[in-house]
């Protein structure tokens, strides 16, 4: 599964042309991966993941499918975004809620289209998985620029509020659960 598309950068980086390519995840993908985590988890809530845990959980969906799945978006083929996605069953729908999560672009990527290019690559995907309901997913609610960004892609806000409560040790501080 590769796409690939042509995007401008904003003006300030110049015109020209810059190829993104959309593809799954490899095995080879592991530390942009898991690095890539560990940078959203400091940018977006000042959090510091613990490298080990943040790579067998990575490497878990690498190596198991029924996990979920991730893509990597390349431009100019060096790899610059990626997303994971997960599935939820619905009873109500007798379907699948595609579940986009982990979503980050390296900040020397942003503004170029690589997002948008993730998020088309999933929706193509999930009209052509039969089970498929929707897509998913939950933004950090002080990420307004994430907001405004899946809002412009067609996305809603939704009645509902995540809750959690977990029940194994990593990932918790000072007695607050961790999110991921």
């Amino acid at each position: 599964m590769a796409s690939t598309t042509s995007n401008r950068r904003p003006a300030s980086r110049g015109s020209q042309r810059h190829a993104v390519r959309i593809r799954l995840a490899e095995a080879s993908d592991l530390a942009f991966l898991a690095g890539n985590h560990r940078a959203m988890a400091w940018e977006t809530e000042h959090r510091r993941l613990d490298p080990a845990v943040v790579r067998r959980g990575t490497r878990a969906v690498l190596h198991d499918p029924a996990r979920g799945f991730y893509l990597v978006a390349d431009l100019d083929g060096r790899p610059a975004g990626q997303l994971l996605v997960t599935h939820e069953w619905s009873d109500w729908r007798d379907g699948d809620f595609w579940w986009i999560q982990s979503v980050f672009v390296r900040p020397a990527f942003r503004r170029a289209g690589v997002y948008r290019m993730l998020h088309a690559a999933v929706s193509v995907l999930a009209a052509h998985a039969p089970s498929v309901r929707g897509l998913r997913l939950y933004a950090a609610s002080t990420n307004r620029a994430a907001q405004r960004t899946y809002e412009k892609l067609g996305m809603t806000r939704t009645g509902y509020v995540v809750y959690e409560q977990l029940v194994r040790g990593v990932g918790r501080r000072r007695g607050r659960g961790a999110r991921g």
